[in-house]
């Protein structure tokens, strides 16, 4: 048998499934070294590292897409480092947007929270309130959808009723 891994061996040194590196085989991210005679992929040592490239890129909140530019940078003779920090700034831009929206999710349950009255029976609870407020109209502007979150919960009124 030729050098490599087999699919399930290059799985588990990496730490995911079969199926896992299929999918990036689809996706073109990731390809076999060779194949035995009988039709059986076999991996070198780059794929692993191609693999823990892919898993780390994830881990760090790029997509596939992104990822695969990535890769491409790194095959392209005439990319420079200054082409992947691009990509990086990007990214990190990305998360700083997300972490944001994030804190202000938190400061709309913290308020509605704050409004809540333990005693209270359940339809006059400032919490549901918030959530069944009318998220229409702010859907509908360009934007919306990322910022979604804030809109029914981001009105309530410490006193227990939710602004129109």
């Amino acid at each position: 048998m030729a050098p490599g891994l087999l699919i399930g061996q290059l799985a588990k040194a990496a730490g995911v499934n079969v199926q896992t590196i299929r999918f990036y085989e689809r996706r073109k991210l990731l390809q076999p070294t060779t194949r035995t005679p009988s039709g059986y992929r076999l991996y070198g040592p780059n794929e692993n590292q191609r693999l823990r490239f892919i898993k780390n890129a994830q881990a760090l909140g790029f997509t596939l897409h992104e990822i695969a530019e990535m890769l491409n940078l790194r095959l392209n003779s005439r990319a420079r480092c200054g082409d992947v920090l691009r990509q990086a700034q990007i990214k990190l831009t990305q998360v700083e947007t997300k972490i944001r929206a994030l804190q202000a999710m938190a400061r709309s349950l913290e308020r509605v929270m704050r409004a809540c009255r333990e005693g209270l029976p359940t339809d006059q609870c400032p919490i549901f309130q918030g959530l069944e407020q009318d998220e229409n109209a702010s859907a509908s502007k360009p934007g919306a959808q990322a910022h979604r979150h804030r809109a029914p919960l981001a009105g309530s009124r410490k006193g227990g009723k939710a602004s129109p």
